[in-house]
């Protein structure tokens, strides 16, 4: 395994979208055009499917050092309601541009830290969501919870206005790696609010755990592991650390590149935690996430309707996912739009009654193909060309490329089709970089992406 981490540990996209971020053709890209796009999606599938919708709440009391996400670290409060009204606002000028009352059939608060808001807000921000859509039959809403600030009546607020999924961010419980982190979070902090929402009634509890932070052993990562399973959550994130110190922004600081695990010790946390949840009962779900056969992610995966967008892995799919709030990234499936990322900026603009979109990607037919061809890959581990429509001019390339991920026993390759092996699960987004014809075709001269390892 080592030789095959040495090999294949190279920069590479997460493809929670194809055309990956760096590649968009910004330059063609309007605001005009976007809107087209969005029209055109909605008038297809919202009847059918309804649309995804994903809120962006920035505001954290401290900085993580670990996350790459858009925040604003405060502890004024009294930022909470003009934010919120600026989402529900932006949310109004998209309600205005479809012209009829959407379906959703997902909804999912993150951050920053959600529960920086007040019960009270969050309260008001769903209602005003739902004031002007339909909730779909089966609708899931979901939030990141703060284990540190996730309060009872938090959970409660929003299993009233109908969320019944919540994940809590735990990364590790090693005091040192807290530390190096800056997010001190004892156990008992996850286990009480673990135990809440299940008594509230919460159908989907689960958490998010990294591997390959700073100090972090096997030792850790197993005693991480042993804690989990006493709490034994619905689904698991189980991840990779995306060091991106580079990107502007983020708060990866506070400790040095030599602090971080070696690429061979990650995938050694990596398996040994993977076999200790597979010995509790949890199923691998594409990649770097786990659920109980109890859970709707796990359902989805077994009747093949796992999908993977900005939000990560979902247990439904829709084509069309609006994203509000600063930095958000919306998908209309012939599209893709991102916010601008400052709040003031963001906050003028849908005032004065903007979308407050600053760049995007309009998906050439190629992409669309390619696109379904890497979804296929990440969330089904298979993709094949047996129909026409499956089919690109430069597929031959990509098979030639994928002949020595072939040879070293990564994936299977039939006429028109592909499969990845057991053993070549880890190693998913190599094999999904030898569709990326963009990639290819323009090899990035700086780093862009994290590690795949």
């Amino acid at each position: 395994m080592c030789s095959l981490v040495d090999k294949y540990n190279i920069p590479g996209p997460r493809y929670t979208s194809y055309p990956t971020v760096p590649y968009w053709d910004i330059n063609t890209f309007s605001l005009k055009n976007w809107i087209g796009s969005l029209k055109k999606s909605f008038s297809e599938s919202n009847a059918v499917e309804g649309i995804s919708l994903y809120i962006h709440l920035p505001f954290c009391e401290s900085m993580c050092t670990f996350c790459g996400c858009n925040k604003r670290i405060t502890k004024q409060h009294a930022v909470e309601l003009p934010y919120i009204k600026s989402v529900l606002k932006e949310w109004y000028l998209y309600l205005n541009a479809l012209g009829s009352k959407p379906k959703i059939q997902e909804l999912h608060l993150g951050g920053g830290t959600p529960t920086f808001f007040s019960p009270k807000h969050l309260t008001y921000l769903i209602n005003g969501i739902f004031l002007h859509a339909e909730k779909a039959e089966n609708c899931e809403l979901s939030f990141e919870g703060h284990p540190n600030n996730t309060t009872k009546e938090h959970l409660q607020a929003l299993y009233d206005v109908g969320f019944r999924r919540v994940s809590f961010g735990v990364q590790d419980y090693d005091e040192k790696v807290q530390k190096a982190i800056h997010r001190i979070q004892p156990f008992e902090n996850v286990a009480t609010v673990t135990k809440v929402a299940r008594e509230i009634g919460y159908t989907s509890v689960g958490h998010d755990i990294l591997f390959g932070l700073p100090f972090q052993t096997e030792e850790a990562v197993k005693d991480t592991i042993l804690k989990t399973k006493e709490l034994l959550p619905d689904r698991l994130a189980f991840y990779s650390y995306a060091h991106v110190p580079w990107q502007k922004g983020n708060g990866q600081r506070g400790f040095n590149d030599d602090d971080l695990p070696s690429a061979s010790l990650k995938r050694k946390q990596y398996e040994m935690g993977k076999k200790m949840l597979s010995e509790v009962g949890y199923e691998e779900i594409g990649m770097d996430h786990f659920a109980l056969k109890s859970d709707a992610l796990y359902q989805s995966m077994k009747n093949k309707k796992l999908h993977r967008n900005f939000m990560g892995y979902t247990a439904s799919k829709t084509q069309m996912m609006i994203g509000l709030g600063v930095s958000s990234i919306s998908d209309s499936w012939y599209g893709f739009a991102q916010n601008v990322k400052g709040i003031d900026e963001y906050q003028h603009l849908v005032q004065e009654g903007i979308i407050p979109v600053y760049r995007g990607h309009i998906l050439q037919e190629e992409d669309r193909v390619i696109r379904k061809h890497i979804l296929n890959l990440m969330c089904h581990f298979e993709t094949n060309w047996k129909s026409e429509t499956m089919y690109f001019n430069d597929l031959e390339e990509v098979l030639l490329r994928l002949r020595p991920i072939e040879d070293d026993g990564l994936i299977e390759i039939t006429d028109h089709k592909i499969m990845v092996t057991q053993k070549g699960r880890p190693f998913v987004r190599n094999i999904c970089m030898a569709f990326d014809m963009r990639l290819q075709r323009k090899k990035p001269e700086t780093q862009l992406f994290s590690m795949t390892v």
